[in-house]
């Protein structure tokens, strides 16, 4: 029997987005560098490469902390699609 994943917050989102989540990557990984944040600028593979780095665990492990966090985001405040217009209110 195999298991069915939940759908993970698409990482092109989170990349075209990256200037408002980036805040809340900070909060869970606050070993990364300013330059490590230039670096990565929202791709899943590069964020991988710089926690498996700065916190010395496995591609797996970091692979995982990654797709934990990305689920985070999902259930957390809805992050706004880049062709939705902003509702005034």
């Amino acid at each position: 029997m195999t298991k069915e994943k939940q759908p993970l917050m698409n990482w092109g989102t989170i990349e075209g987005n990256w200037k408002q989540v980036k805040g809340k990557a900070r909060e869970q990984w606050g070993k990364l560098t300013d330059s490590d944040w230039d670096q990565v600028a929202g791709k899943k593979d590069q964020l991988v490469g710089r926690i498996q780095e700065r916190y010395g665990i496995s591609k797996d492990e970091a692979q995982k902390q990654a797709d934990a966090w990305a689920k985070a985001q999902q259930s957390a405040e809805p992050v706004r699609e880049p062709h939705e217009p902003s509702v005034r209110r």
